[in-house]
């Protein structure tokens, strides 16, 4: 077992896991002291384990998976994959594909974490940003024919409870470069556009979100492969970048994420400042039929 003294990288891996082992345990009842009388270790071992202070060990998880009363056979694979994987960094939903759903480790959990994000969005508004009547729009296009209004409701509700980070305390620094076709997109009609301009213009007046507009005067830039996000984790965890295409979702971790912050900070150079941006969206929403 690691002391104080040794070398353990605390990957989002590891704090994964730890989160998930603790949540079991919390669900059947079982307190921190039992588990450990269990395993036969102090209090604080069990403790840290769940804090990703200290990586769990493959056999561990499985004496607490029997523990816990855990014996769906899939189930008990993901815990055991993330124990012998907590090290590794990366591509995690391609690694997990046939062990774990959507969820895993996904924005919503790296949202409640992030001590900052930074996104660039080069084809439709930040979801933090959307309006109700701008998020349903854009959720009717990706769901298509399968749309039905349980559908729909249900991830638009998912959509707005994720906002709720923009008022969490401690507070989270939101920074966005948005591309300005974005803010000229015809998304849903005149009326649903300019009320989303309007909401956006409300929000660059918010201390905690630095929005910036990047015009389309400018041609070559860092963010022509699309849209991405930042997110500054609280140490020692890695900055994470995330980025999808019609493929699949890639998160990734530290060294590869700097490249992402590289281009962002370029992108960021490239935009408008806050008060050119902030005349910028005012102008477009007056320019509406």
């Amino acid at each position: 077992m690691p002391t104080r003294r040794e070398s353990f990288v605390q990957t989002l891996r590891a704090q994964w896991l730890g989160q998930q082992m603790r949540q079991l345990r919390e669900q059947r009842g079982i307190t921190l002291k039992q588990a450990a009388e269990f395993l036969e270790r102090d209090f604080s071992s069990v403790a840290r384990w769940e804090r990703a202070e200290w990586p769990f060990r493959r056999g561990v998880v499985v004496s607490l998976l029997d523990l816990y009363g855990e014996h769906d056979g899939r189930e008990r694979n993901r815990f055991i994959q993330l124990a012998e994987d907590a090290w590794r960094t990366n591509r995690w939903d391609d690694d997990y594909d046939e062990l774990v759903d959507a969820s895993f480790i996904d924005f919503p959990w790296l949202e409640s974490r992030a001590e900052a994000m930074c996104s660039f969005d080069a084809m439709l508004m930040p979801g933090l940003m959307q309006t109700p009547a701008y998020a349903e729009a854009v959720i009717r296009n990706a769901e298509g024919d399968r749309a039905t209004d349980f559908s729909v409701g249900k991830w638009l509700q998912l959509r707005l409870d994720r906002q709720r980070v923009l008022d969490r305390d401690p507070v989270v620094q939101i920074s966005a470069v948005i591309d300005e076709s974005v803010l000229r997109r015809p998304v849903g009609g005149s009326a649903l556009m300019r009320g989303q301009l309007h909401h956006l213009g409300q929000l660059m007046t918010r201390r905690n979100i630095d929005v910036r507009v990047l015009p389309a005067t400018v041609g070559l830039h860092p963010g022509l492969d699309g849209s991405f996000w930042l997110f500054k984790m609280p140490k020692p965890y890695p900055e994470v970048a995330y980025a999808e295409h019609l493929g699949g979702r890639f998160f990734m971790e530290s060294p590869r994420s700097k490249r992402y912050a590289r281009a962002y900070d370029r992108l960021r150079e490239l935009a408008f400042d806050e008060r050119e941006s902030a005349r910028l969206v005012t102008k477009i929403a007056e320019e509406l039929p």
